[in-house]
This record gives C-alpha cells, structure tokens and sequence, in this order.
C-alpha cells in the first residue's frame, strides 16, 4: 500500500487526496479509479458522502470465494460493466442510465498496460487540471496588484495634497507672524519718538517761562491741525479696503468681497468650500497676463498680488 501511495504521489497528486484513496480501495487500480470518480471533489464533501463504505462505488470488489459464481452490472445503454451494485448505482446517478442487468461475467482486473494507460490519462487530466488553476491563480493576482497599485496612487495623491495645503498654511502664518514684529516695532519706534518729542517739548515750555516768552504748541494740537484737511481744494483719496472680485470657474461666474489683506491661500479656501471641497490649483489673471499658484503665490495678500480695487481671475 505504501508503494501504491507513492506512485499516486510522482503522478502530482496530492498527499491527503491520495492516501484516502489508497485507504478506501486497498490497492492502486481501484484508487486510480476513485481518484477520477472523485478529482472535482473537496476532501471534506468526499468524507461526508463515503462514511458507509459499502456503498463507495470505487471499492475494489472482495475476491471470488471458492464455489462462487462470478457476477457483475452491465448498463445496456452504453455497455459498462460493473463489479458491484453499487458501482452501477453510482454510474446511474451520473449518466441517468436505467437500463441494467446482471452478469456472469468476472470482471477482469487491468493489465500493467491498461494500468499505465489509466496512469497517464490521469496524469494529463491532473497536469491540467493544474494548469488552468495556475491560470486563474495568475489572472487573480494580476487583479490584485491593479486594486493594490490603484489605492498606493490615491493613498500618495492624498497625502501631496495635504503637504502643499500645510506649505501654504505655514507660509501664510510665517508671514502673518513678519508682520505682526513690523508692526509691534512701529508702534515701539512711534511710543519712542513721541516721549522724546515730549520731553522736548516740556524743555522748551520751561525755558520760554524762565525768559518770559509764550510756550510752544502742544504737540496733540499741532497734530490735529497739520492732519486737518486744507479749508479749500479736492478731498484726500480714501483708502482701498477691499477688493472685488468676479471668479470664472468651472461652475459659473462667482463674484465675491474680500479684505485686502486676504490671501489667495484664503479665496481658495472660501471656494472649495462653495464647490463641495474640489481643489483650487491655480488664479490666472488674463490682463496682464500673469497666473498665481503654488505655496508662495498663495501666501500673498489681495494688495500685494495687484488685485485690488477688482480683478478678473480663471480658477483651475
């Protein structure tokens, strides 16, 4: 039995499938049969239908006693024999066949002839009942690695994404921070200018009053007359604190307000909000021709980017 079973293993059949066939048929004719009755078969469904082996129909028929007539099945359809009913009972359940009769016939065993014969057919039909699994196994993972490839792309679009969204977000901060110290700088040179112009101011109020001349101006009324508009002429210009805009995207038209110290960062920002979060790339400016896009462009304000009172500008 151990020598059967190796045969069965060179042939590339797998151990469990051919030690259960070795086990269930006692010899190798009747496991070569079994094994072709059984090949689209899962191990678990063969032990569940086989647990009577009475009834296994690839069993090899216990030898002829003494004084015993020989007897087999043969389908007077096709013309098989049949060592056992149960043999022919299994063939009927196959083929629909109904037409059997009884037989005095011993059915022989295989040659070494037939046997090899039997080998090699099962041979061929293992090779390629391996060959195209080896296919579909191939074509799978040939899908896999797409849906793999897919999400790894995504996955990288996503993350440059929020890189150049965080550039542009320190940009903004750096340059808010800039000039947050200019300002707190101006207002510590001007706090200095002013105590010194102030003390000033008090020296020469005391020395007019040791000489008996009339003080100088107070310096809050002397700023507040040189500020006063002239009684006469055109009023000063009013200063630019906002700037329109009128956006063409891929949507429609937009026109909207912003401060002039707004960002682009910031306008971008406001329309991906409106869009349902699609991503603002680029502002192109028609006249002059001139296109604002990444971290650095986007960290501009409206006034330094030449873009007030109003502009016209194509969102990508």
């Amino acid at each position: 039995m151990a020598g059967d079973l190796e045969v069965l293993i060179d042939m590339g059949f797998e151990k469990a499938r051919a030690d259960m066939a070795v086990k269930k048929t006692g010899g190798l004719q009747g496991a070569l049969q079994w094994l072709e009755d059984n090949q689209d078969k899962p191990l678990d469904e063969i032990a569940g239908e086989e647990n009577n082996d009475e009834t296994n129909p690839s069993i090899e028929p216990a030898p002829l006693k003494e004084g015993e007539v020989a007897r087999s099945m043969v389908c007077n359809e096709c013309g098989k024999k049949f060592r056992s009913m149960a043999q022919a009972e299994f063939h009927a359940s196959k083929t629909e066949h109904v037409d059997f009769s009884e037989s005095t016939e011993e059915i022989a065993p295989l040659t070494e002839e037939e046997k090899k014969a039997k080998l090699e057919e099962l041979r061929a039909k293992n090779a390629e009942k391996k060959a195209k699994q080896a296919i579909l196994d191939k074509e799978e993972q040939r899908k896999n690695e797409k849906i793999r490839m897919k999400s790894t792309k995504e996955v990288q679009d996503i993350k440059e994404k929020l890189a150049q969204q965080e550039q542009i977000k320190a940009a903004a901060a750096k340059r808010q921070e800039k000039l947050n110290d200019i300002a707190a700088k101006k207002r510590i040179q001007e706090k200095i200018a002013a105590d010194k112009e102030t003390r000033r101011l008090k020296a020469e109020a005391q020395k007019a009053e040791r000489e008996g001349r009339a003080p100088p101006l107070d310096p809050s009324l002397a700023a507040a007359q040189a500020a006063a508009p002239p009684s006469s002429g055109s009023a000063p210009k009013k200063e630019v604190t906002e700037a329109r805009l009128r956006l063409q995207t891929a949507g429609g038209v937009v026109m909207k307000n912003f401060p002039v110290e707004t960002t682009l960062f910031e306008v971008a920002q406001a329309l991906e909000g409106d869009n349902g979060g699609v991503p603002v790339e680029s502002f192109t400016m028609t006249y002059p021709k001139k296109t604002f896009s990444g971290s650095v462009d986007f960290g501009k304000t409206l006034k330094e980017a030449g873009l007030i009172p109003s502009a016209v500008l194509i969102v990508k």
